[in-house]
């Protein structure tokens, strides 16, 4: 006999948007798993603000306002029924708007204004409205409306299509948002105050260029907290660029100029992109989602952004990360200014008014000046013509954490969870995409020129399809919230009992959540004992992580018979449990004489296919998977080939041969060919076995009791079946 190679080995389930996917049957089979949904309509959910001290997390949709228990979000949810007024929904209907998903209450708006207090607001139909929602204090189950609804104007879009960003301060509300009917107005304003509103300048394209508004902060700047700074992160439709602004929550506005205007307003550019081989650039120009994780320093915050690309011919996402203390560098450099015959931009060269454009008044370096009506005027005049900061923000590293290109998807948000390995520290990144699903990825750092990151899985997290609106992320309860327009699913960060009962499974799944104690693959602690950690994120090496764990029981499988009739298809499973292995073929012969490949043969994400079988496609197969140089035997299949006119005949009942039931059946097996009945005893006897197998309930030995585990492993495995790939 020869062994030969059967096809060339390949990633298998890297044909397969290179990772393991999970489809949404599987996920409500665990106990990792909620979901929760008014109807069957979509509502356009949105996850708006989370209060882990309280265990509530509260998610705006159509007329609708939801109080969600973080623990399990199916169970104890408030709802407050609030939709537009009928009068409200027939003007919207009349000036030609949706009546869908456009003449409804899409609340945008849910900030803490107080410890028993909400601020809430909707669209109203295409007219805004707000209101105080009554939240009490745990353990009270109090979730009311407490007040009369008043005007939404300068708090909230009227199109519930366009965004709406806020953050809630001191009991003012700074929100991004557009502030006509029409949408074309578009300002971050200050309102609920009892001081003057302030907004950004209207009809400046310098300040704002029909902007859309991703997110809102208050990012502190030091120890003082009137250096504190307000956040908004956007990108712009006529500049093809996104960045963010920077303004102070303390601005009054200018004494002569800029009246009611902020004073404080300043713009930087957020550059994603990627540098090919032939030096030219490719960017990610439209940042469609923002996450901000917190280190012990201020200055040392990451911002993650999620891009993707506007070009007609290239379609692509990429995850960049920026290090708070570079912004900082870039608002406190030179500003841009417009020069020349065509008007480029240039770093402005001038001298530069004191105090320092986008100063804080009463802060650190101004304590003599208590409000921004007591800047000069040429400070109040800078502003307004110089809102530009000329450098870009460029990433960590000035490339992306993570590109993908042509894709048949693109990242729409993003949540990330600092995680501590026995290795060291990861983050890891969840990804929402426009396809429903939620990729979960960790990034090995590289000595390369681009860091490895690898995609542990895909969760499809909701049954019907469409684009992911918001994640949370709560590393407390160790959850990950998921909202889209069909509704609020919530799914365990890790789930590491499905990454196999051995050792070197979990290791080489590389989940820094996950280590093997020494019985299963299970949740990672820090603090647990240095002999019960089996864990190598880095490397993923099973050769030295699982010592004395049997690795030899890995080189060999227990074989398995699987028979195959001639001229039609037959199908060979295997499927490693790492998304990161590669897989190859062979086949045991009798003869040395070597197999020709043809298109016969297909490997495929699960295994291979076979078509139009032949009699010499017979023999033993091995799949052979390697990962990180440690191999194994996955699967071991002796493939027995059946004449199709023999299946055919004993499985017809109206067939000519119907009357051999009356025969004795050595007469019956004397019509057949040596081989046929060699291989009709073998098949029968297979048969008669795994028949047998569900109505034994004591122990069993010999060929049963061998053949009983394998049958288990394959049914687990089946429990575990991965979402087909179109």
């Amino acid at each position: 006999w020869s062994l030969e190679t059967l096809m060339v080995w390949g990633r298998a389930l890297r044909l397969c948007r290179k990772h393991v996917c999970v489809c949404i049957t599987e996920l409500q089979k665990t106990q990792s798993f909620e979901f929760y949904t008014l109807s069957e309509k979509a509502m356009d959910y949105r996850i708006l603000f989370m209060d882990e001290d309280q265990d509530r997390m509260y998610v705006g949709c159509k007329d609708h306002v939801l109080s969600m228990d973080i623990n399990n979000i199916s169970q104890t949810t408030l709802k407050i029924f609030w939709p537009a007024s009928t009068t409200k929904v027939e003007e919207c209907q009349m000036a030609g708007k949706d009546p869908t998903h456009g003449c409804g209450n899409f609340l945008r708006v849910i900030q803490p204004y107080n410890r028993t207090h909400l601020f809430i607001c909707g669209s109203g139909a295409y007219s805004p409205v707000c209101a105080f929602v009554n939240r009490g204090r745990r353990p009270e189950q109090v979730f009311q409306i407490s007040s009369r609804a008043e005007s939404g104007k300068g708090r909230c879009s009227f199109n519930p299509r366009v965004n709406t960003v806020s953050v809630m301060l001191n009991q003012e509300l700074f929100s991004g948002m557009h502030i006509d009917f029409m949408g074309t107005d578009a300002a971050i304003f200050r309102s609920l105050t009892t001081r003057n509103a302030v907004r950004t300048d209207q009809h400046n394209s310098k300040w704002l260029s029909e902007p859309v508004f991703i997110d809102a902060h208050l990012i502190p700047d030091g120890s003082d907290p009137n250096d504190a700074k307000l956040y908004f992160f956007l990108r712009e439709r006529l500049t093809d660029s996104s960045g963010n602004t920077k303004n102070i929550h303390n601005d009054t506005g200018g004494q002569r100029s800029l009246v009611n205007k902020w004073t404080t307003f300043l713009k930087a550019r957020l550059v994603c992109s990627v540098l090919e081989e032939d030096s030219t650039e490719t960017h990610f120009d439209e940042l469609e989602n923002v996450f901000l994780l917190e280190t012990d320093h201020p200055k040392g915050l990451l911002i993650f952004g999620v891009f993707t690309s506007t070009s007609s011919v290239f379609r692509g996402s990429a995850v960049c990360v920026y290090k708070m203390a570079d912004v900082l560098t870039v608002f406190n450099g030179p500003f841009a200014h417009r020069e020349g015959p065509n008007f480029q931009w240039v770093a402005f060269q001038g001298r530069i008014p004191y105090p320092r454009p986008g100063t804080c008044p009463g802060g650190a370096f101004t304590p003599h000046i208590q409000s921004t009506k007591e800047f000069p005027d040429e400070v109040v005049t800078f502003v307004r013509n110089h809102p530009v900061m000329f450098n870009p923000i460029y990433p960590v590293g000035r490339k992306p954490l993570v590109v993908r290109t042509h894709a048949d998807y693109k990242y729409t948000s993003i949540a990330v969870d600092q995680v501590t390995a026995a290795d060291g520290h990861y983050q890891v990144l969840f990804l929402g995409t426009d396809k429903g699903t939620v990729q979960k990825v960790v990034v090995l750092p590289s000595n390369g020129s681009l860091d490895e990151d690898l995609i542990l899985e895909e969760l499809e997290v909701f049954k019907k399809q469409s684009p992911i609106t918001n994640l949370r992320i709560s590393s407390k309860k160790q959850q990950l919230y998921v909202s889209s327009e069909h509704g609020v699913s919530q799914v365990s960060l890790h789930r590491c009992d499905a990454y196999g009962s051995a050792c070197a499974d979990c290791c080489l799944a590389r989940d820094p959540y996950c280590a093997w104690d020494g019985l299963s693959c299970s949740r990672f602690y820090p603090t647990g004992k240095r002999r019960s950690r089996r864990q190598d994120i880095m490397h993923g090496n099973p050769l030295t992580q699982c010592r004395g764990f049997n690795l030899k029981a890995y080189r060999n499988a227990v074989e398995m018979t699987q028979y195959g009739v001639k001229n039609n298809t037959t199908f060979l499973e295997c499927q490693p449990k790492s998304p990161q292995a590669s897989v190859k073929w062979l086949i045991q012969r009798d003869n040395d004489r070597r197999k020709e490949l043809s298109d016969r043969v297909v490997s495929t994400n699960h295994g291979l296919l076979i078509r139009s079988v032949h009699s010499s496609d017979q023999g033993v197969y091995y799949c052979l998977a390697t990962e990180n140089g440690f191999k194994r035997t996955l699967a071991k299949i002796r493939l027995q080939i059946l004449s199709e006119a023999l299946v055919s005949a004993l499985s017809n009942k109206h067939s000519s041969w119907g009357w051999a039931a009356s025969l004795h059946p050595k007469a019956l097996v004397s019509a057949f060919s040596p081989a046929e009945t060699l291989a009709m005893h073998q098949y029968c006897k297979e048969r008669k076995q795994m028949q047998s197998l569900q109505n034994i309930q004591s122990p069993m030995r010999g060929d049963l009791g061998k053949l009983k585990p394998l049958l288990d492993h394959r049914k687990s495995r089946n429990r575990r079946n991965h979402l087909l790939q179109e």
